[in-house]
């Protein structure tokens, strides 16, 4: 299957330079690479002159094309006309050798996948003895990963489900694709990772990224994808591995980011669950709230004095905009 790779980056010369090093040590290399570079400097564009990469087009977008979603929609629209995939990676990824080899296969494998996602290695430890292990753990498919502090909270609290992994539950507040363990099997989902993705082109004539989400675009990808779910089937398969190193450089200050929490958070809720129930928006509201506190205290307990407080400031400021003006839905 001929297919494209898009890459969406800003002010990461480095960061991306790792991951292209990735590409080319591919046992199945893309039919073309394309760079959409929002960046406000020519530092990134400057790497692109002294190095060669083979099959890459390099495009530095100018301020009303800045911008996650509007990037790769930019992306999509240079994509060749024979391409029959459109995959899309963040620039802090770094790729085991196989990963698009396994990324195809499944679309042979599942003729019916609108998207495959990919699978992050670096990021969970799993056990895959899960014997004897306490409540300590939250376990899946035979693997065992330990339960973070709020998710332990959320539960005593009422505000948890058994909603599977990458699929939104009626209140919102799921457990991501990164509660899916290492088995080496394929799952199907709904709710897929933006930056480790790839999509039938096709879907691309009726289907757009959202502009709603400016800038850094947090939540993107899941308001993308659940709407691809009414649509068609979603899999992630846990052989297309990679690792994300999660760059600080380009992100959002954490005010903004705190913001974008919540009122990205529940624009992507009200995507899947136009009119929830009055339960449902009781836990939204109430998983909001108890998420913030836990965030609060970190004000106090991590180094981070100024990050936690600056985010929970967001957090709170996002919260109450809500009663004001509310995201239209589209």
């Amino acid at each position: 299957m001929k297919f494209s790779l898009i890459v969406c980056t800003y002010m990461r010369p480095k960061a991306i330079v790792t991951l292209l090093n990735s590409v080319k040590e591919q046992t199945l290399y893309p039919d073309e690479i394309i760079i959409v570079d929002g960046s406000v400097d020519t530092n990134t564009q400057e790497l692109f002159l002294s190095k060669s990469f083979k099959n890459l087009n390099y495009f530095l977008v100018e301020e009303e094309q800045r911008g996650l979603t509007k990037q790769r929609n930019f992306g999509i629209s240079k994509v060749a006309e024979h391409s029959e995939i459109i995959c899309f990676l963040d620039d802090d990824i770094v790729l085991d050798s196989n990963y698009f080899e396994e990324l195809i296969k499944t679309y042979t494998k599942f003729p019916n996948a609108m998207a495959v996602g990919g699978y992050a290695t670096n990021e969970i430890v799993w056990n895959k003895n899960v014997s004897n292990l306490s409540n300590k753990y939250y376990v899946f498919d035979g693997f065992a990963r330990k339960e973070s502090s709020r998710f332990k909270l959320r539960n005593k609290l009422g505000l948890l489900d058994n909603t599977l992994p990458g699929f939104m539950p009626t209140f919102s507040h799921g457990r991501s694709v990164s509660f899916l363990p290492p088995s080496g099997k394929t799952y199907e989902i709904e709710q897929i990772m933006g930056g480790i993705s790839s999509y039938r082109k096709e879907i691309f004539s009726k289907m757009s990224f959202s502009t709603y989400f400016e800038g850094y675009g947090l939540y993107e990808d899941a308001d993308f994808s659940l709407r691809l779910a009414k649509k068609g089937k979603i899999y992630l398969n846990t052989n297309a591995k990679v690792e994300h190193h999660h760059a600080t450089e380009g992100r959002p200050n954490k005010f903004k980011y705190g913001k974008m929490v919540i009122r990205n958070g529940w624009y992507v809720w009200h995507v899947k669950y136009p009119k929830p129930t009055l339960n449902a928006r009781l836990k939204w509201n109430l998983t909001s709230l108890v998420l913030t506190v836990i965030r609060a205290s970190n004000i106090v307990t991590t180094s981070e004095k100024k990050e936690a407080f600056t985010e929970t400031l967001g957090r709170v400021v996002g919260w109450f905009s809500l009663i004001f003006n509310k995201p239209k839905v589209k």
